[in-house]
């Protein structure tokens, strides 16, 4: 259900994944990298020092790996960028990407929002789950689910396959909250398509 690789053929023990199809929110997840190295130093360089060129790139890299694996979006009905806060300093990071994924898909072969228009956007600040414990980031995931709003027709979500666009893909705690609202609002599917796959350990 993810596109990461486990070593040594142990099993992947992320809490999350492992919950039986009926109680996980999304069905799979992908990432176009693992979060090290160089990736995890540009992520960190939008993210935190809001080098808005990164989005950019970011964008392009979304696109181009949507380009390349054309059978797992071919019955995408929607691209949802995980929203930040407008407030967020010193940029609103997923929405500068998705942003850029737009303009760079130039055929207009996939189903993104339109550059300013989020279809899913956050209405107040929550507590950031970086560096938290599991249980602080399963707490900070669902208080940030209650903060999303759908600014599009809400038939929009119903039956469709969404795919949440998000920069890193730690515990699966916050795709599971948002993938959870999701269904409760009539999607028949929620994946997630990250920059980056942090390597579970348990």
């Amino acid at each position: 259900m993810c596109s990461q690789t486990v070593l040594d053929g142990r099993a992947c023990t992320n809490k999350v994944c492992a919950l039986p199809v009926s109680q996980r929110g999304f069905t799979r997840v992908d990432a176009v990298a693992m979060f090290s190295g160089a990736l995890r130093d540009k992520i960190h360089r939008l993210k935190y020092d809001g080098k808005t060129g990164w989005a950019l790139i970011f964008g392009r890299l979304l696109v181009g790996w949507m380009e390349t694996h054309p059978e797992l979006m071919a019955d995408v009905d929607l691209v949802v960028g995980n929203p930040s806060h407008p407030r967020r300093t010193p940029v609103q990071h997923i929405e500068a990407i998705m942003d850029a994924a737009y303009t760079e898909d130039v055929r207009r072969q996939f189903p993104l929002s339109e550059p300013g228009a989020p279809l899913l956007i956050k209405t107040a600040e929550t507590p950031r789950s970086a560096t938290r414990t599991l249980d602080e980031k399963r707490y900070a995931a669902a208080v940030h689910a209650r903060t999303l709003r759908w600014t599009a027709d809400p038939d929009m979500i119903k039956g469709s396959t969404i795919v949440i666009v998000d920069d890193v893909f730690t515990s699966g705690t916050q795709l599971q909250q948002i993938a959870l609202l999701l269904r409760a609002y009539g999607a028949a599917e929620v994946r997630g398509l990250v920059l980056a796959r942090v390597p579970w350990s348990g």
